[in-house]
């Protein structure tokens, strides 16, 4: 069982540093270009059971890679973004087939357009993340990866959903949307009812 368990570890690790070393490709974010970046948590709540992370170890980490992520793109419509981080659970050991904590990461979100002076949108938007690399169904991130690991890969997602976020909304974004286009962005997606 310790060979099973050092094999996946190793294999793990292995993806992860493959995976962490590629560039990620753009996406099409319209016109965009970053302008203030600003990540925040003033009423960080930490998760049950979960190791512990500083605020300023949050922010200053999903800045960087915010920085990193959407600095790519060079366009000529400016976007502010304020994103304000609510909950974090950074997972500890568990046991292999019985308890896997898994570490999460959950924030609001909002972009703001320089050139009206207003937000894109009425409604923050809600982003949560589940860690990537180093867990698994057997063994969670706890047990494959330190408290530094966790951070760093949660805000590398974080960063990676709210790029496809914007590029979702990328005809927003654009220098000349349509009255169309402008109705159509920044909606969230209906869910389905439930008929009972």
């Amino acid at each position: 069982m310790k060979r099973l368990v050092a094999l996946a570890a190793l294999i793990l690790s292995l993806t992860a540093c493959a995976q962490d070393g590629d560039t990620p490709a753009k996406l099409d974010l319209g016109d965009f270009v970053l302008g203030h970046n600003i990540v925040v948590a003033p009423d960080l709540k930490k998760g049950p059971t979960s190791r512990n992370a500083t605020p300023e170890e949050l922010t200053e980490a999903l800045k960087a890679k915010l920085d990193t992520r959407l600095g790519r793109y060079d366009g000529d419509r400016l976007v502010h973004l304020g994103v304000n981080i609510g909950a974090y659970a950074l997972a500890r050991p568990g046991l292999p087939l019985v308890y896997t904590p898994k570490s999460v990461l959950a924030m609001t979100v909002t972009a703001w357009d320089d050139r009206a002076g207003v937000k894109f949108h009425e409604e923050p938007k809600q982003v949560i993340v589940l860690e990537r690399f180093g867990g698994t169904p057997v063994l969670g991130s706890g047990l494959t990866s330190t408290r530094e690991e966790q951070i760093e890969a949660l805000t590398e997602n974080a960063a990676r959903a709210i790029e496809k976020w914007l590029a979702e909304n990328a005809a927003c974004m654009t220098e000349t949307p349509t009255e169309r286009e402008l109705a159509a962005c920044w909606k969230e997606p209906e869910r389905p009812q439930n008929d009972e």
